[in-house]
């Protein structure tokens, strides 16, 4: 059996159903519904991740690092929240779900990353999910409403976490060589600053190289190969938290049969059969207590929307 490796949150989290009533540590990385990661977005993030980007190694080929990811990914978030409202008429739905990011995270090989993760939940019904390379996840009404269990939602945030983690966003900046251009950016924004240049100005420079990393993840999503990636390691992510890993293969399963939406997650992921078929090989290798039933109760109370 695959023992968590923190047992008293283990305990909490599966078997008293109450770990909900308190407030999540900040050292393991989520805030409980607070969205501080996210807000305030605008100016200060403009000048802040150029700053950072000025300051950088001047290489020609310079890659994106782990903070220039979180610099680079509040831009995006900005941008993401500028398309979708966030969802505001249940606080308590954004608190939950920060909660189980959290006892993913914390159970993580990764339980802290620069200023954490934050979930979101977009006002929206299609169907989809996201991360950005600051740690910030996002996640759709439209998808919420189609899960079942709380462990189908754990594997959802798991599925996201895992993109963070593996650093695929990071991926993105570099093969769309975004990097360069933010850099080059930067600099122009450095040359000219002495001339009174203004701040929206500078957002101006800025935002034409964030918008091709936000056209990328909601309208092409990661490679397919990112894609098994991530499913394969958000097994284990779950299993380490005390989720069935198996809850993963449902919800993939229920959105292959969803035929409200032929966009969203359809258009940015493998097919639903494809995941399946990859999860299917390793599954078996995690082997969990089931212990879903604890957990019943306490997801009905939450998403009532």
């Amino acid at each position: 059996m695959l023992i968590p490796k923190n047992i008293y949150f283990f305990t909490l989290i599966c078997c008293l159903g109450v770990v909900f009533t308190f407030s999540a540590p900040a050292q393991w990385g989520g805030s409980a519904g607070n969205t501080q990661g996210l807000d305030p977005f605008g100016q200060q993030d403009i000048s802040s991740a150029l700053d950072r980007l000025n300051t950088n190694s001047v290489a020609e080929d310079a890659s994106a690092t782990s903070l220039d990811g979180y610099y680079i990914g509040r831009a995006v978030g900005a941008n993401i929240l500028k398309q979708y409202k966030p969802y505001t008429r249940n606080p308590a739905l954004t608190e939950y779900l920060n909660k189980i990011c959290s006892g993913i995270t914390v159970n993580s090989p990764k339980p802290e990353i620069y200023n954490g993760y934050h979930l979101v939940i977009l006002d929206t019904e299609e169907i989809n999910a996201f991360a950005s390379s600051g740690g910030h996840i996002f996640v759709t009404l439209g998808l919420i409403k189609l899960a079942t269990s709380e462990d189908m939602l754990a594997a959802v945030i798991a599925h996201e976490v895992a993109h963070i983690q593996l650093e695929h966003a990071l991926g993105i900046i570099d093969e769309m060589k975004v990097y360069s251009s933010l850099r080059a950016t930067a600099d122009r924004a450095e040359a000219i600053a002495s001339r009174g240049m203004s701040e929206e100005e500078r957002k101006l420079l800025f935002n034409s190289s964030i918008n091709q990393i936000v056209e990328t993840l909601l309208k092409n999503g990661f490679s397919q190969e990112q894609e098994f990636q991530a499913d394969t390691q958000a097994l284990s992510l779950l299993a380490s938290a005390g989720y069935n890993p198996n809850s993963l293969i449902d919800m993939i399963r229920i959105l292959g049969n969803n035929t409200r939406q032929s966009g969203g997650i359809k258009s940015t992921h493998p097919s639903p059969s494809m995941r399946i078929n990859n999860l299917q090989r390793t599954v078996r290798n995690f082997r969990v207590t089931d212990t879903t039933r604890y957990r019943v109760n306490r997801f009905k109370q939450f998403t009532r929307l």
